[in-house]
């Protein structure tokens, strides 16, 4: 069982400025609603804001706007989300795994070279001329095709396939069933009934600090790399296709689908469900917003939200057209009444 975190520990970490019992300590994290004695939660919606003057958490992180209705011990912050999302990490309970270990099953060619700490799972397979740097944790039933490189403290985890002549930067990490490097989707239609496959050639080359989700697929380039660039946080069943890329520090939400050549700038995001294509190549300046279930069939050039499934426009003419559409029976009720007057 792990030692309590202090609550010392926890202000330092964030920039905390304790309010109350400093010798408090935390066995786990909460929501504000259901934390019990020992959690740690935090308020940065008003809708949970009823549940403060009732917690049952060992202390709160919140903004100092709050801390008349707090009962409990707080940790005042200017950005309460934030902060949480950042303590957190101090809760997460890693699996020790062995270093400098490779599991009898695996199959490690020869020419690989490998740093210290390495961990090499059960039924792993590892291609020629690959590099692993130091601390790479590859788990079971990963397979890694030739001429790989996985900078340090790179994590993939169970079941994942890693194509030939992709290149992975320090501290990313990949969730399990995910592919990285297959064929692009390329096909050029023919005078008979079969399409001629284009040759995909290029690799992938994705940054530092990378979080790639279950079940995600990231294609090879068709002669150029497909490239994800640092920071990316890409969620579960997102697909980018051939050529794409993306710029730093963006957020791809699970179901994404954008279409090969598609250029995303930096801290971008693209909710749940978003849909990129179209006939020509799209690009998305930095700081493009995309809500959920939105089409993009043409670049966008200007920062902003935007909305809608069919056609996109910018988003407050889409919250107008919103409302609008709501009145479309009673304004055509009225035209008709006036027509036949």
């Amino acid at each position: 069982m792990r030692e309590p975190i202090t609550i010392g520990e926890v202000a330092e970490l964030i920039g905390a400025e304790i309010v109350g019992d400093s010798s408090v300590t935390f066995t786990s994290i909460g929501s504000l609603g259901s934390a019990c004695e020992g959690d740690l939660t935090h308020l940065s919606s008003n809708s949970y804001r009823r549940f403060l003057s009732e917690t049952k958490a060992a202390a709160v992180i919140l903004h100092r706007r709050e801390l008349d209705c707090c009962s409990v011990t707080a940790l005042v912050v200017e950005n309460p989300k934030q902060a949480f999302a950042k303590a957190t990490q101090l809760f997460v309970r890693e699996k020790e795994l062995p270093r400098n270990f490779v599991h009898a099953s695996a199959i490690v060619d020869d020419s690989v070279q490998i740093g210290a700490d390495f961990y090499i799972g059960p039924n792993v397979v590892v291609g020629k001329d690959c590099v692993l740097e130091r601390n790479v944790a590859l788990n079971a039933n990963v397979v890694l095709g030739e001429r790989v490189f996985l900078g340090k403290d790179v994590v993939i985890m169970p079941n994942v396939t890693v194509y030939d002549d992709v290149e992975i930067a320090a501290r990313t990490v990949i969730h399990s069933n995910s592919v990285i490097g297959s064929d692009g989707f390329g096909f050029e239609p023919t005078d008979g009934e079969i399409s001629e496959a284009v040759a995909q050639i290029g690799g992938v080359k994705i940054g530092e600090d990378v979080s790639i989700g279950a079940g995600t697929c990231i294609d090879c380039g068709t002669i150029e790399d497909t490239l994800v660039g640092n920071g990316v946080k890409i969620d579960n069943q997102v697909q980018i296709g051939h050529n794409c890329k993306i710029g730093d520090n963006s957020i791809i939400c699970g179901q994404v689908g954008i279409v090969g050549s598609t250029v995303v700038g930096r801290n971008c995001i693209l909710a749940g469900g978003v849909g990129i294509g179209g006939g020509a190549p799209i690009e998305l300046c930095d700081g493009v917003v995309v809500s959920a279930k939105a089409t993009i069939t043409r670049s966008i050039n200007t920062p902003g939200i935007y909305s809608g499934v069919a056609p996109y426009m910018e988003h407050k003419k889409w919250m107008r057209n919103s409302v609008r559409y709501k009145e479309l029976d009673a304004l055509f009720k009225r035209v008709r009444r006036l027509e036949e007057k």
